[in-house]
Formats: C-alpha cells, sequence, structure tokens
C-alpha cells in the first residue's frame, strides 16, 4: 500500500491543512497522521458527535476551534490560506439522522457549501485550494447492483422515509463539489467510505461495532437488528486515515468520486459471533426488529460492497489491518475507559508504530 509518508515526502516547508469535523472518529485519526507527516493543522469542529479528548491537548502544529463550520470559516482574516482541506464535518450515525432529520440535513449540505466557497480561493497565492469532501456508501441507496462501482446509478426509497435524507444530502454534497471543480477550478476529490471502524469510535449513534463489543465486554446480550443476515464490508479507519492524504496528492485523483474501504463481506450476525469470539465474551445475540430499534417502516440494505478498483489502480490502496486486530483493539480501547485520550501509540497503524 502507497501510504502518505512514502508517496509525500516531508516538503520544504509546512503544510497548513484545515479538517473540519477533525474531532471526530474520522478526523482525529487523520489529524494524528497529519501531525506525524509534520503538517500544521487547523481543526473546526463544534463538538457535536466530535470529542476534544480525541485530539492532543496540546501540540504546536495544532489549532483546535470550537465553533460551527460556516462561522469559523467567516472569521477567518482574508490572508488565512491552506495547502489541502479536509471536509470530514457531518452528521453521522441512522439513529441520530433518524432523530434528527433537520440538522442533519441542513448540516450536511449547507456546511459543504460553506467549506467549498472557502476553498475555492484560499489557497497558496488566492488560489483554489486543493479539497477532499467526505462522503459515504450511503449514497448508493437501495442500489442492488453489487458490488457498488462509482459510477453506478443510485436508488433513494420515497422522501416520506427520513431513513433517505442523509443519502440524498450526501449525494448533494458530491454534486456540488464536483460542480465546484468543473466550474471554479477547485482541485477535488470525493472519498465514498464503507463501514469504517477501530478504536475511537463510539456506539451512541447506532455505529454497530462498538455497540457490539460493549455489550460483549458486560457478558451482555448483544443486539442485532433484523434477522442479522445484512452484510457488510468493515474497514479500520487507520487503513482509511493514511490513505486520505495519498488521494489528495494525486493528480490521477482530482475531480473523482472513490470507494474507500474493505471488500471483505461478512453478516452483521457474523460480526456479533466474531466479538463475541474475540473478546471471549458469555453473551448471546438477540435478535430485535427493526420496528422496535428505530420505527416502523425502517428499511435497510440487504448487501454493502464496495468495487475498490478505482482507488486500487490509483493510489494502491490496500487495507491492511484485518477486522479481527480491529475488534481486538476497539475493546482494549473501551476496556481502558473511552473517556480517556486515546493511546495513539497503541492504535496507530502498524506501519507507523514506533
Amino acid at each position: 500500500m502507497a501510504h502518505a509518508s512514502a508517496a509525500n515526502p516531508q516538503p520544504s516547508r509546512r503544510r497548513r491543512c484545515l479538517v473540519s469535523g477533525g474531532a471526530g472518529f474520522i478526523g482525529a485519526h487523520l489529524v494524528r497522521h497529519l501531525l506525524a507527516r509534520g503538517d500544521h493543522v487547523t481543526v473546526v469542529d463544534n463538538l457535536s458527535t466530535g470529542r476534544r479528548i480525541n485530539l492532543p491537548e496540546f501540540h504546536e502544529q495544532l489549532r483546535f476551534i470550537e465553533a460551527d463550520l460556516s462561522h469559523a470559516l467567516g472569521a477567518f482574516g482574508k490572508g488565512e490560506t491552506f495547502d489541502e482541506l479536509y471536509h470530514l464535518a457531518a452528521a453521522v450515525g441512522v439513529s441520530l439522522i433518524i432523530a434528527d432529520p433537520i440538522s442533519s440535513i441542513e448540516t450536511n449540505v449547507s456546511q459543504t457549501s460553506a467549506l467549498l466557497r472557502f476553498a475555492a480561493e484560499r489557497g497558496p497565492g488566492g488560489a483554489p485550494a486543493p479539497t477532499l469532501i467526505a462522503s459515504s456508501s450511503e449514497v448508493y441507496g437501495k442500489s442492488t447492483a453489487i458490488p457498488f462501482r462509482e459510477d453506478d446509478d443510485v436508488v433513494y426509497g420515497p422522501t416520506t422515509k427520513s431513513r433517505w435524507s442523509y443519502a440524498m444530502s450526501k449525494a448533494l454534497d458530491e454534486h456540488l463539489a464536483l460542480a465546484y471543480g468543473q466550474q471554479r477550478g477547485l482541485p477535488i476529490v470525493v472519498a465514498r467510505f464503507f463501514n469504517t471502524v477501530g478504536p475511537g469510535q463510539v456506539g451512541e449513534h447506532g455505529m454497530v461495532l462498538p455497540r457490539f463489543v460493549e455489550r460483549a465486554l458486560a457478558h451482555a446480550p448483544i443486539e442485532v437488528y433484523g434477522d442479522g443476515s445484512q452484510s457488510r464490508c468493515f474497514c479500520d479507519v487507520r487503513d482509511v486515515a493514511a490513505i486520505l492524504p495519498t488521494l489528495m496528492a494525486s493528480p490521477a485523483a482530482r475531480g473523482r468520486v472513490f470507494n474507500v474501504g474493505s471488500d471483505r463481506v461478512l453478516t452483521i450476525a457474523e460480526l456479533a459471533h466474531a466479538v463475541i469470539r474475540i473478546t471471549a465474551s458469555k453473551s448471546r445475540v438477540a435478535m430485535i426488529r427493526y420496528s422496535d430499534a428505530y420505527a416502523a417502516g425502517f428499511e435497510d440494505l440487504l448487501r454493502r460492497k464496495p468495487d475498490l478498483t478505482r482507488v486500487r489502480e490509483t493510489v494502491g490502496f490496500e487495507p491492511s489491518i484485518t477486522l479481527e486486530q480491529t475488534i481486538a483493539d476497539v475493546a482494549s480501547w473501551i476496556s481502558g475507559g473511552k473517556g480517556s485520550p486515546i493511546d495513539w501509540r497503541a492504535v496507530s497503524h502498524p506501519e507507523t508504530k514506533r
């Protein structure tokens, strides 16, 4: 795998990077990666789902701004420019989307619009700043074309089902980002994440792996929604975070959309049993109807698998951390206390451990 440390040698001057949502799960891992390569990183996060404790308490190359993204961007002086912008601020988690669809839609669309307007003129010398937009496999909606390819048609449920509002808002983000690339010359890359998991992820908003691990560590029943036959592909956040700067640096990635994840498939029931096995838990699996977990008429996808041909051919991406290792690391992090800072030495990518 061509990681950023190899593809992006240390420049003569320190890069200035802006990461929106940088206190979130994926964002914090990306920030650590950027700091490790010597960048100066500005993080903007309103901490609605992110956690300040995810970031170093003090780092001379890190600036943290707690604010809504649009407000923070408006407060930057005219001379404030960035070499790279990573937009990860978004409403995340099925539970959150269903509970607060208005905020979720407005956050995803309006914040992305504000970021793109800013990026169009805040690169070095006032040029457009290279920008990566984090998107989601949810964009594919109810498509039955497996595996999902970036140029496939997308299929959504009716607007009366709030379940699809997240997918539609992220699709609109992609349309807007690609339009900025075409009309304003913005160097844009879109990354569609597929079930990113790992240390630092919490289960409060419906994230399946930390929810399963927490229950397993407590030897409590692990609740699987539906019949458990729905299948997913899980990729470790350390692999995901490491490839994003590489995508940003690749001229061949500009103006394109990339699936980013693993293509190893397993059912949610299989995931639950893997968690029980790896944590040596006495938990049992309990099937819960979707109507009891969410609401009547909830729709879920039976299968979700990415085609990784494009990202492999463009930047040589191959996930290197097994799901079994990820589960063990998540269990170790949760056992150590989720309220504690992440021990980055313990959870760093195998190729960056010292």
